[in-house]
């Protein structure tokens, strides 16, 4: 992995990726005046921005106000793609089907006793009394999971985009190769948060695979793409990319799995890539300096 002083970027940008918290986002969850202006002058320059998060898409209101041409948002890790510049339509959904949900369940219940659950639906969140409230959430349901993901449950018939689960004791790296090793067959498993809070996807379901159908779509290769992340759910889009950079503040995986290295959340990483990025276009260069 190299610096941002260093790493080739692809021939021609046409797209960036770029996570939110921990990376777009600083710390109390606001995008600095720098980051606004790179993000505008990158889409005047006609590069495509999208939003790559694990959020909902009803937690976007942070970047809503900061979409320029299109607006598009891949969210919660990559199964759902949202249009911003509308009230919330969902352009794509890939869902987590419940009886591989309730496989997770009943297998990390025997594995990891204590571990407690949340149903993140296209309706909304629910959680079970254990879980830890979400005071972002105040009309969810409580009840256990396996009430949660019941046909006759609250939101029945909604997709399942994710099912969360959350230990108070394992260490989170931990926790996650625990699910891994024995669930990982009927889900796709990572983690965003810095505790022992696991996000569960359909098989096959990530940021990278849901924005490598978005760019094929779009005629957009891998080495078109430069990408940002600084967690283990960013890992894949990083891989993915053709040019990617893990913040400052990154996990150790997500810094391996990138090409190169940027400045932390807090120090404008993203805008300072970008802002090189649209330097190189105009002389001519494809390699930071």
């Amino acid at each position: 992995m190299t610096s941002v002083t260093d790493t080739p970027l692809p021939a021609v940008t046409r797209l960036i990726a770029t996570d939110l918290d921990g990376t777009l986002l600083r710390d109390d969850k606001t995008l600095s005046a720098r980051t606004v202006a790179a993000l505008a002058a990158a889409e005047e320059a006609g590069i495509e921005v999208f939003f790559v998060t694990g959020r909902p898409a009803r937690w976007m209101d942070v970047v809503r106000n900061h979409v320029q041409s299109h607006g598009t948002a891949i969210c919660a890790n990559g199964a759902v793609v949202t249009d911003l510049r509308t009230d919330g339509d969902l352009l794509a959904v890939r869902a987590l089907e419940r009886d591989a949900a309730l496989h997770v369940v009943h297998t990390l219940r025997e594995a990891a006793p204590g571990t407690s659950f949340a149903v993140e639906m296209t309706t909304g969140i629910n959680y079970e009394p254990a879980y830890p409230p979400f005071h972002l959430d105040p009309g969810a349901s409580v009840a256990i999971a396996e009430k949660l993901l019941h046909e006759d449950s609250p939101g029945a018939g909604a997709p399942v985009l994710k099912l969360l689960a959350h230990h108070s004791e394992l260490a989170p790296d931990a926790f996650l190769d625990l699910a891994r090793t024995t669930a990982g067959d009927r889900a796709s498993i990572t983690r965003s948060s810095p505790s022992a809070l696991l996000e569960v996807s359909g098989l096959g379901v990530s940021k990278a695979t849901t924005l490598a159908a978005c760019c094929a779509e779009r005629g957009i290769s891998p080495a078109e793409v430069v990408a940002f992340g600084d967690m283990p759910n960013d890992i894949e889009m990083l891989s993915w990319a053709g040019a990617s950079f893990a913040m400052g503040n990154a996990h150790p995986d997500a810094l391996a799995a990138a090409t190169g290295r940027t400045a932390t959340n807090e120090e404008d990483g993203v805008a300072l890539v970008i802002e090189r990025i649209l330097a190189a276009r105009a002389d001519g260069r494809t390699t930071l300096r």
